[in-house]
């Protein structure tokens, strides 16, 4: 008797999933000879409105890309010129902001100013101007060269406070051509200064 309520049992199950089967088929249809040329519609939407390649909106240095970039390379300015100039003669908050070879000549240049007996004063007012000059992608490498306009009040003194340069009440302004870096295909969103042009 057992046997027979499991023969029964698979029998029912088999007419349940039957059911369902055709139950599905029925909502959900079945192929058709239309399929590849569905296919290839959907393919060309997704070409259209770039699902198919998630990562070329990342890619593109397009106008929204540009004004974020340029938002960031004003602070990065900033925080570098700031740096540079104050009286302790060190890279400190901007070093991440450099690659290996700016910061060394930075380093370099602040060790000659100490050994000299010299220290700056500045007061950073602002920047007027910065604009893309270029940008280029060498393999997974992006490259943006940003014009900047800015004013600064600075002046070196030595260790007597005597002025050795610049003025300490009077707004100088500064043009520069920078070159900022950053690898693409890292997760790492932070951009490097790689080169000053002026």
């Amino acid at each position: 008797m057992n046997y027979s309520f499991e023969y029964i049992d698979i029998i029912l199950l088999a007419m349940i999933a039957g059911f369902i089967f055709l139950r599905l088929r029925g909502i959900l249809g079945k192929r058709t000879g239309f399929e590849g040329k569905a296919s290839s519609q959907l393919k060309e939407v997704l070409k259209n409105t770039n699902l198919e390649k998630p990562n070329k909106v990342k890619e593109d240095f397009d106008n929204h890309a540009q004004q974020e970039f340029l938002n960031g390379a004003k602070i990065a300015y900033e925080t570098v010129i700031t740096d540079f100039s104050d009286n302790d003669n060190k890279i400190t908050t901007s070093k991440p902001l450099l690659n290996n070879k700016i910061y060394s000549q930075f380093n370099e240049a602040l060790k000659e100013r100490s050994a000299r007996g010299h220290y700056a004063e500045i007061t950073f007012i602002g920047v007027n101007s910065a604009i893309i000059k270029e940008h280029k992608k060498i393999g997974k490498i992006l490259n943006v060269t940003v014009d900047f306009i800015a004013e600064v009040i600075t002046c070196i003194k030595d260790k007597d406070k005597k002025i050795i340069s610049g003025d300490p009440e009077k707004i100088k302004k500064i043009y520069d051509t920078w070159v900022f870096s950053r690898d693409t295909t890292s997760s790492n969103p932070n951009w490097q200064l790689v080169n000053i042009l002026t």
